[in-house]
Parts: structure tokens; sequence; C-alpha cells
């Protein structure tokens, strides 16, 4: 990489604001009204519809369009076993591309766990928030285990991108 070019990525990564997402509200918060309403006491009534029936969460909440970018940072494309915390630049640029070209939101959630069990454990407790998982940079053989452990415990699509992004391109390319 030039020296030109590395120069300009720490800029572009780090001005106006450091990294490259951010939460925005999708609805107003005004005045009072929308304050009771997007939270208590009016929050109660889309709790106890989701209690009711927990597929309206999909109704009343983010969840259906959110999704989980999680990786440990063991196996980050041109980088190596970089680990969580440096690969957290490339899982906010896997962000981006999903708001981008098909308006999903993104969390990106980097683990700093080794232990195939471990984390299946830690991103499986996480299902009430997200509506699906996008398994990212996670070294061989591990990433196997790892994906079908999510899928045998999870209820919402588990994408582990370095497999099936890669079957995906393949079989278009072969169309």
């Amino acid at each position: 990489m030039s020296d030109d070019l590395k120069q300009s990525a720490l800029r572009y990564h780090r001005y106006p604001r450091p990294g490259k997402l951010e939460i925005k509200a999708t609805k107003p918060l005004a005045n009072q009204r929308d304050l009771a309403l997007a939270y208590s006491p009016g929050v109660a009534a889309a709790c106890h519809e989701i209690e009711r029936d927990p597929a309206t969460a999909a109704d009343y909440t983010a969840r259906a369009n959110l999704v989980a970018v999680v990786t440990n940072g063991t196996a980050v494309l041109g980088l190596g076993a970089i680990g969580g915390l440096a690969s957290k630049p490339v899982m906010e640029g896997k962000a981006v591309l999903f708001k981008e070209f098909a308006d999903i939101d993104v969390f990106d959630i980097e683990l700093d766990e080794l232990d195939p069990q471990k984390f299946i454990e830690t991103v499986a407790r996480l299902e009430p928030t997200f509506g699906g998982i996008n398994l990212e940079d996670l070294k061989a053989p591990e990433c196997f285990v790892i994906e079908e452990g999510l899928r045998q415990r999870m209820n919402i699509p588990v994408f582990h991108d370095d497999q099936h992004g890669t079957a995906i391109v393949v079989c278009a390319a072969v169309l």
C-alpha cells in the first residue's frame, strides 16, 4: 500500500468522526408526547404485544432489519489473525455495505473469544436483539463448528460470509 493511500485511509476512518457508523432515531422526539410514546409509559403497549405474540417484535422494533456482523478476527482477509479489536474497521466496513446496498442495519460485534463453544454461547444469547447473524473472518475449522452450533441453537438466519458468500459468487459466475 502506498503511503498516500495509507494516509488517506487513516483520515477517512478518523474524520470528521471516528469510525463509519452511527445510530439514528427513526421516530421523532420533539416533545413530551413523543417521549411518552417512545419510552415510558407508551413503550409498555409494544412490550405487551411482543410478550403476547413474539412475532410482533418485527412490527414494533428494529429487530427484523437488524443483523449482527460477528467476528473474533482470526482470519481477516489479507491481514490474518489480527484479533477482534483490530478487525473492527473491517466489520464496520461490512456494516456500511449492508446499509448502503440493502438498507439493513448492522451492529458489528468483535469478540475476544477463541473457544468455539464459548463463542457460540455468547452469540446465541444475542438472539432476542437480532433478525440475523453474519459470521465474518473466523478461521477454519472452528468457523464450521461455530456456524453449525449457532444454526442448531438459533431461530434466526445464520450466514457464514466467507463460506456462503464465496459459494454465491462462484454459482453466479457459473450461471
